[in-house]
């Protein structure tokens, strides 16, 4: 899984993996550390922009906080 820069060094995202039709992030702590969003259960827009984010290494824990926090198809 490819690390996450984390530009500004305030991020709790640590990796990230995309797929076709899917991202999944991984978080430096929490019960569950891996959470997949797809286009079913974020949206095609949400899991595009969350993909932009992560190549930048800026910005996707805050998207995820204040848009799709909720909306991933699974977490591990």
């Amino acid at each position: 899984m490819p690390k996450y820069k984390d530009l500004d060094g305030d991020s709790g995202v640590v990796g990230f993996e995309l797929g076709p039709d899917w991202i999944e992030v991984e978080f430096e702590s929490g019960a569950a550390k891996f959470y997949r969003y797809t286009y079913a259960s974020a949206g095609i827009e949400h899991v595009n922009e969350m993909k932009q984010l992560a190549i930048m290494g800026e910005g996707l824990n805050a998207y995820i906080n204040l848009r799709t926090k909720k909306l991933y198809a699974s977490k591990r």
